[in-house]
This record gives C-alpha cells, sequence and structure tokens, in this order.
C-alpha cells in the first residue's frame, strides 16, 4: 500500500495545479514534493502527471486517483473535524457559487459565529457548482440549479426575477420595465450554456415565442457586462445579482413567468459534518428560506444563437 504522505504530496499536486503552489500550502520544498510523487509513481509503476512547460496536468491514471484520495482526505478531515467541539470558534470552508450575491451575507453570519474561519469561494455556472460538490473540490455550493442527483442535499435558499441591462445611454433607460415581447430581435449577450440565467430567459422566450437577434457569448459575468457597456447588446441577470455598476441599468422583465430558485447544496454524506450543517443554518437565517419551491420546468431547446 501506498504511504499516506506520498498520497497526500500527490494530492496537493493535484489539487493545486502545480508543484510551487502545492509546496507553499504544505509548506516543504519543492524538490521534496515532487521527490515524493515519483516514489509514488515508481512504487506503482504508472505515470500520475504529465510533464510539460507550463505545468503539470492529470494523466487517465491520475485522475482515477485523485477521485480515490478527494475521498480519502475529505474523510480525514471530516473525522479531525468532528472529533472537535461544535463550539470551535474556526476552521475552513470552500463554497462554489453561481455569484456571490447570496454566498456573502450566509459567510458573513458563519464569520460571526465562528470568527476565526477562513473560506474559498469559487465563482462558476451552475453546472460546474454541481460538479465541484460531487468531486469533493469544495464542501458547499449555492447554485440555481436544482441537483437531481441522489448523492447530493439541497436546501430552498430564495427566489429572483429575471431582468435584462443596458447601457446607460440605452434608450430603453427611461422605461420602468420591458416586457418579453421587447426583446424580438434584439442583440444580446449571454453566458455560455450551464448558465441558469440563460435557461430561465430562455423558458421565458420560448412561453412567449420570442426569438433574439444575434447572441454573443461570453464565458464570465464580468466579460458579459463589459460587451453589454460597450454596447454589443442587452444583457440577462437575476434583480438580487445586479448590484451598482456605473455604466449599466437594470430594467425588471414584467412578463416573466418562470424565476431563478437558488439552493444551497453539498454531499449528502456530509450534511451533518457541523460547519456544513452550520453553513445551511446560516443560510436559513440569513435568507428566511421558504419550505420548497415549484419544481423547476425543463430546459427548453434554445430559442437563439
Amino acid at each position: 500500500m501506498a504511504p499516506v504522505t506520498q498520497l497526500r504530496a500527490f494530492h496537493f499536486v493535484a489539487t493545486s495545479g502545480g508543484y510551487s503552489q502545492a509546496a507553499r500550502e504544505m509548506a516543504v520544498s519543492q524538490s521534496t514534493l515532487s521527490g515524493q510523487v515519483r516514489q509514488l509513481e515508481a512504487i506503482s509503476g504508472v505515470t500520475l502527471f504529465e510533464r510539460g512547460p507550463r505545468g503539470v496536468s492529470l494523466t487517465p491514471d491520475g485522475e482515477a486517483l485523485y477521485k480515490v484520495t478527494s475521498r480519502l482526505f475529505s474523510a480525514l478531515s471530516e473525522a479531525g473535524t468532528m472529533l472537535k467541539s461544535r463550539r470551535v470558534e474556526g476552521g475552513r470552508l470552500r463554497v462554489a457559487a453561481d455569484g456571490t450575491a447570496h454566498t456573502l451575507p450566509i459567510l458573513g453570519e458563519l464569520r460571526r459565529r465562528r470568527p476565526r474561519l477562513t473560506f474559498s469561494i469559487q465563482v462558476e455556472n451552475s453546472d460546474t457548482v454541481i460538479e465541484q460538490i460531487i468531486q469533493y473540490r469544495v464542501d458547499v455550493g449555492i447554485t440555481a440549479q436544482l441537483p437531481k442527483d441522489a448523492r447530493l442535499h439541497s436546501q430552498p435558499l430564495t427566489s429572483m426575477k429575471v431582468g435584462v441591462f443596458l447601457p446607460k445611454d440605452h434608450p430603453w433607460v427611461p422605461r420602468g420595465s420591458v416586457s418579453i415581447g421587447d426583446l424580438e430581435g434584439q442583440p444580446f449577450v449571454l453566458r455560455e450554456r450551464g448558465s441558469r440565467t440563460r435557461e430561465v430567459l430562455e423558458q421565458n422566450l420560448t412561453e412567449h415565442g420570442v426569438t433574439l437577434g444575434d447572441v454573443i457569448e461570453v464565458s464570465t459575468r464580468e466579460g458579459v457586462r463589459d460587451a453589454v457597456a460597450a454596447g454589443f447588446g442587452v444583457g440577462a441577470i437575476a434583480d438580487l445579482e445586479f448590484g451598482n455598476d456605473p455604466r449599466l441599468h437594470f430594467l425588471p422583465l414584467q412578463d416573466a413567468r418562470f424565476p431563478i430558485n437558488e439552493y444551497v447544496v453539498c454531499l449528502d454524506e456530509r450534511r451533518r459534518l457541523p460547519m456544513i450543517a452550520e453553513f445551511f443554518r446560516c443560510a436559513l437565517d440569513s435568507f428566511q428560506s421558504p419550505a420548497q419551491f415549484p419544481a423547476q420546468s425543463p430546459a427548453p431547446a434554445p430559442a437563439a444563437g
């Protein structure tokens, strides 16, 4: 059986995406870490990393081993946490979310209860949030995608209405709202498929028989905002996530029937871990969640683009 030290070295390199960052996180030299991984490869007789000028990437054997070590070190972490008092003031939490508007209030409440809490946030599209949870890369997620995987536990968080945003000099700015029919033939800037906001917009468009004009896909929210501000088209966003951007103006879609529902999600097997359970309680306290949302309708065929 491979020594835990070598498995840990492999796991940290795989998680960090390279030897330099992993060495800093483990407080060891890069040469020590590299030697431990080479020893593991020699013992096992398989190559775990492809090494190139830009760093390392996992081989198929490395990917398979990483799934195992993710479960191993997650279980060890849980065991250590559960042996501590539930009143511990610190701890570390990894969060993936489809935005920060709902995440930060929950973490703020959790840090109030645990003043020495440290955390990390990954902002991804809704589908990727689910993937990160299943792959043990994060502890909890906040996503607008209701998970259907039996391995996951979810709790309703809040419901939002979809609207549009546009440059401050757009002719629609004086209006208090727009209808879905107004969007017929309009150029749009949208996130890639996998974005729940895009899915909900397309549900509402399909219900009204509306087709957008040219659609530009941008992979990040910041990129969508920049493209809309530059005049490339109209953007779609949930009302509670618009925030303040002096370049842009938000308008609600007055006849959009399908909302964007947000959920807190974790692996069902980890839901009783004190830190995760407390995150769920903070979510309830922060947003006073309803008991349940109406079931989400299946995503329609693409309305444009």
